[in-house]
């Protein structure tokens, strides 16, 4: 989704001045007209993604509502405008809590650069803050991304599974999910930042999954050249994860019930077990009841396991997460990538709602990945998901492109063969049959028209191209009749 910004300034005209900068690059902007309005607005709903705040206004000003702000714990980038650049002002403003700062009137590059520098940032912070978490295996169900009802029902069951050291089996189909359920249990229980151990049973060697699980003695067999704990007693005091449990060999099976119910290990080689205390939680993109029945999965270990169940639901299930899901993947891949990737047209993200997902977040997240590497629009456009979409960037704007050309620059995939007269790189003509100047009206109307044919209907691409915002876009669609032409192309 289109990034929000809030403008806050009491002089409506520098409020469209900004607003027209700021549509142009697809971002959707909000107003208030006072300190007071947007603390309300920030502090009791709506929200925004950056803020741009005149200090000088009616009332309250702009470093009291700064500073109100940031005593009622609203985080969101705050860039202050002002029309006296003195040194005294600008510390004051980065004291009370902004970002960056503007001199009023503010240059349309320097206002972009100050933006995406400031949702860089934001992104920055919360990708650093991710990653300390989960390496300090403090990652809760606060963190999971969702608020669908199967997603609500998830964490329920999870936080009140968390109390406890009761065994959880999580089931689901694959890529749903389910480590991150794991590690959010680990997260929200007691034993948080102890250590979190993650198998994955189905890529054991068959040999070597009884030393890899319980651990061996130095001698123990050929190749073991020195002592190993094994992943159990590396989770000694946390939590151990056995993903694809339904993988595991019936006779390791034994075993695994067997430190289960004693609470102690049999290293190979060793001369006694070794006493662990470890949670359990196992996952499985099988049906283990049916495994059971099959006679591949032993019941007693079955019933072990499965005290507490909790279902990860598929993408399908949950569509109206999808958004959250693109914009976390978005800032994701944009701090790894060095990208600056706003968001998603309301088509495309129209577009992978539709979508099936039979990989789910996993093939969703990857989707994502690769179009935020070759995209090259602040918005990601259907064209950026081909595989789904069915509509690819043509490859004579790749291929085909002169050096400094853009890859989406509609010149460079439509250049003239030898020979042309050029007409094709100028399908809207100025002068009409009699070589006199056609009007504005009828110039403008062609030029939305090739527009709509080229980008093949993409709304956001289109104004950004024409350097109009959406909303003045549609209204010119509507005002020359080209409503059937947008339908048709999309």
């Amino acid at each position: 989704m289109a990034k929000t910004i809030l403008v806050v300034d009491d002089d409506p005209t520098q409020r469209r001045l900004l607003q027209a900068v700021l549509e142009r690059e697809s971002y959707a902007v909000v107003h208030a007209e006072s300190g007071g309005e947007a603390i309300d607005r920030l502090t009791k709903g709506g929200g925004a993604d950056v803020v741009l705040l005149d200090l000088v206004m009616p009332g309250l000003s702009g470093l009291e509502a700064l500073a109100e702000l940031r005593t009622a714990g609203v985080t969101t980038p705050v860039i202050v405008l002002t029309a006296n650049g003195g040194i005294e002002t600008v510390v004051k403003a980065m004291q009370a809590g902004a970002q960056d700062f503007f001199v009023k009137p503010v240059g349309p590059e320097r206002l972009l650069v100050g933006v995406r520098n400031a949702l860089q940032m934001t992104q920055l912070t919360a990708e650093i803050g991710r990653l300390r978490k989960r390496a300090a295996g403090r990652t809760s169900f606060d963190d999971m991304v969702g608020d669908s009802a199967p997603m609500r029902m998830v964490k329920a069951l999870g936080q009140r599974a968390a109390k406890s050291s009761i065994p959880v089996l999580i089931t689901g189909e694959s890529g749903v999910g389910k480590e991150v359920i794991a590690r959010a249990l680990h997260g929200a229980s007691d034993r948080a930042g102890k250590p979190f151990i993650a198998v994955n049973c189905g890529a054991l060697p068959a040999n070597l999954v009884e030393s890899i699980l319980f651990g061996h003695e130095k001698g123990a067999f050929t190749g073991a050249h020195e002592k190993h704990a094994g992943k159990f007693v590396e989770a000694n005091g946390g939590t151990l994860f056995l993903d694809e449990i339904g993988e595991l060999p019936l006779d390791m099976q034994v075993k695994l019930l067997r430190a289960l119910q004693e609470g102690e290990v049999d290293p190979v080689g060793g001369k006694r077990p070794v006493k662990v205390d470890v949670r359990i939680v196992s996952a499985t993109n099988r049906d283990p009841a049916q495994q059971v029945k099959e006679g591949a999965f032993r019941e007693d270990l079955f019933y072990r396991l499965n005290v507490f169940p909790i279902e990860a639901p598929a993408l399908r299930e949950r569509r109206e997460d999808i958004p959250a899901l693109v914009d976390h993947f978005i800032a994701r891949f944009n701090v790894e990538e060095g990208k600056r990737v706003t968001g998603c047209s309301a088509e495309t993200l129209a577009l992978l709602q539709a979508h099936d997902w039979p990989g789910n977040v996993r093939q969703l997240e990857n989707a994502v990945y690769r179009a935020l590497v070759l995209a090259d629009s602040p918005l990601l456009q259907p064209h950026d998901f081909p595989a789904i979409s069915g509509v690819a960037v043509p490859l004579g704007s790749i291929t085909a492109a002169p050096a400094g050309a853009t890859a989406s620059d509609p010149t460079t995939a439509a250049s003239p063969a030898d020979g042309d007269d050029g007409q094709h790189d100028s399908p809207v003509r100025i002068t009409d049959e009699r070589g006199h100047v056609r009007t504005l009206e009828e110039i403008e109307r062609d030029l939305i028209q090739h527009a709509i044919e080229v980008y093949s209907g993409h709304m956001s691409e289109i104004a950004r191209r024409l350097g109009i915002g959406r909303s003045t876009l549609y209204r010119k669609v509507r005002e020359q009749g080209l409503e059937e032409q947008v339908r048709e192309a999309g």
